[in-house]
């Protein structure tokens, strides 16, 4: 019985491989868009397998072996949206010209390197053309040798879920071959060409927000409808800022960057910062400064109660006027940039209302705040 060839063997592997992913990925895309794919993160882990047939390019490879075939393990962890790393191992076989029964073998171990176009994008069909680069440790019989790879290709996501991807690639891996008297000392060339096969765990989706359904009710000929001032199709009982439209991500305020507009608060993402033991602002919270301003002024049935405070260092009635004079400075700086006075209360606790510990050096920084409390005013169309 004649054995078979590892070119033959190569080929029937990629085919049998390539039709296993299909057969497991037949129905992935026929769910619904799950929301905008998120960033990869550090961490996300990936396996590749690449299938391919084995070309020697230079002498004396090409002359002692015929093509043969290669097969690739990765498992790679993302270092950020663009980057993988993690180690390979490859195995190639070359059957010898001279001796049909004899295969040469060469097992390549390594650490890999990916450079990729980014999971999550999703223009080009959400193609992702890559590169990479391997340092190899070669052992082809009784032989060590140092090497290196690098190689291209692309990958095709299976499916909205982006779990299984497909596509071709190309590696040129040399073997450095060490001065060894009474043999041929040129270095090993070898050209891989096939098909790669990843898996991972998918990409992240945002949630879609649904905004809620604005209905109108007839009952014995009169009509009720959900007042939405802004038009945003978000009734007013559920818009945190029914004067201005804004997405449902944001319970109908503007994207603020610096700021998230709540039904009782304005709450800062970024802590406001004073001069030390004063109540002089410091340059750094300005820019959340005049996005505070900016949403007050978006929201002119707001009323802002501006509260500060401090930590326990110091005597109490240092405390409470540092607290009053850094809650009065912000009010100022409101005031100076078009909120109406008659709209902002300044008010200072001193350290009576402690956020956190006053025990840690820590603790005693997050007690140091200014908070934005919002007092809601209900006007009613139609009186005096």
């Amino acid at each position: 019985m004649s054995k078979a060839s590892p070119l033959s063997t190569s080929a029937r592997a990629v085919a049998t491989a390539a039709a296993l992913f299909l057969a497991a990925t037949a129905h992935a895309g026929d769910s619904q868009p799950l929301g905008r794919p998120l960033k990869a993160e550090p961490g996300d882990f990936s396996l590749k397998i690449e299938s391919g047939v084995v070309i020697p390019l230079t002498t004396p490879q090409s002359q002692l072996f015929m093509v043969g075939g290669g097969q690739t393990i990765k498992a790679m962890w993302a270092l950020n949206e663009y980057l993988d790393l993690g180690p390979s191992i490859t195995f190639m076989g070359l059957q010898n010209q001279a001796d049909s029964d004899k295969v040469g073998t060469a097992w390549n171990f390594g650490a890999s390197l990916r450079l990729q176009r980014p999971h999550h994008h999703e223009t080009l069909l959400g193609i992702s053309p890559w590169v990479d680069v391997d340092a190899l440790y070669v052992r082809t019989g009784a032989l060590n040798r140092p090497g290196f790879a690098a190689a291209v290709g692309a990958a095709i996501p299976l499916g909205e879920k982006r779990v299984f991807w497909i596509g071709p690639f190309a590696r040129y891996t040399h073997v450095i071959q060490l001065d060894r008297p009474g043999y041929d000392n040129h270095d090993a060339k070898l050209l891989t060409i096939g098909l790669s096969l990843e898996v991972g765990s998918g990409v992240r989706r945002e949630a879609v927000a649904v905004a809620p359904e604005i209905r109108t009710i007839n009952t014995n000929t009169e009509t009720f409808s959900c007042p939405d001032r802004d038009g945003d199709s978000i009734p007013d009982n559920v818009d945190h800022c029914p004067e201005v439209a804004g997405p449902m991500d944001f319970w109908g305020c503007p994207a603020y960057k610096k700021l998230v507009v709540k039904k009782d608060k304005l709450e800062l993402r970024e802590k406001l910062y004073f001069a030390w033991n004063a109540a002089l602002l410091d340059k750094e919270s300005l820019d959340t400064l005049d996005e505070v301003a900016q949403a007050l002024k978006d929201n002119k049935n707001f009323r802002v109660q501006v509260e500060g405070h401090t930590s326990s260092e110091g005597g109490d009635d240092h405390n409470q006027s540092l607290s009053e004079a850094r809650a009065q400075a912000v009010l100022e700086y409101l005031v100076a940039h078009g909120v109406g006075k008659e709209r902002l209360i300044a008010k200072g606790f001193g350290g009576s209302v402690p956020r956190d510990t006053n025990t840690t050096s820590e603790g005693r920084d997050n007690n140091r705040r200014v908070e934005f409390v919002v007092n809601f005013i209900i006007i009613n169309p139609g009186t005096n």
